[in-house]
This record gives C-alpha cells, sequence and structure tokens, in this order.
C-alpha cells in the first residue's frame, strides 16, 4: 500500500445496539431517582473525590445511559462515598445509593 503521510482513524461513533443496557435497567429499578436527573454537574463540582482522582460522577452517568459499563467498574471504585454530592443535587437523586446499586449490578452481571 502506498503511504500518503496521513493515515485515517478510527471512526467514534457509538453503536448504542452492542451495549448492554441490562445494567442500566437494574440501576433504574434499584434507584428510581435516577430518573430525574438533569446532569446539570452539581454533583461533580463538590465531589472530593474529584478533586484527588479524576471521579466524575457526570461521566459515571454518561457511561451509564448509554450503556458503556466496560468503563464504569474502575470508576465508581473512586468514590469515597462523602455524600456531598446528595446534598447539592437540586432534584434530589439518592447518589450514593446510585453508586451502590451500580456496584451490586455490576458484580451480579460479572463485569
Amino acid at each position: 500500500m502506498k503511504d500518503f503521510g496521513y493515515s485515517i482513524n478510527k471512526d467514534k461513533q457509538i453503536d448504542f445496539d452492542d451495549n448492554n443496557k441490562e445494567v442500566m435497567n437494574k440501576v433504574l429499578r434499584m434507584e428510581p431517582s435516577l430518573q430525574v436527573c438533569i446532569a446539570c454537574g452539581s454533583c461533580t463540582a463538590t465531589c472530593s473525590a474529584g478533586q484527588f482522582t479524576g471521579f466524575n460522577i457526570r461521566r459515571v452517568h454518561t457511561f451509564l445511559r448509554r450503556g458503556e459499563v466496560r468503563f464504569l467498574k474502575k470508576e465508581i471504585m473512586k468514590c469515597m462515598f462523602c455524600g456531598k454530592c446528595q446534598l447539592v443535587c437540586p432534584r434530589g437523586v439518592n447518589l450514593r445509593n446510585l453508586i451502590l446499586a451500580l456496584h451490586n449490578s455490576l458484580e451480579i452481571n460479572g463485569l
């Protein structure tokens, strides 16, 4: 093959049909308050773990909604369960319970 001095990158499309939505459904059954989340970012702004690590609860929420569960296990282990996120949430989402439900759901699915 001839070298033209550039390469073609792999596309960054998300194939939602291949993603695992089973985890999202289990988490919603365990913590239904997640439905009212508007992804405002208040939780991420006050997160103690986010100041010392790369933890971002909005990223967790996005991965969960998309069904991209392979990144979630490593990410949720960074949470310190301090509860600051829950105190500032304008919609009253129980975020500590969400992280626990997510952890349990990932364990049940063997991920």
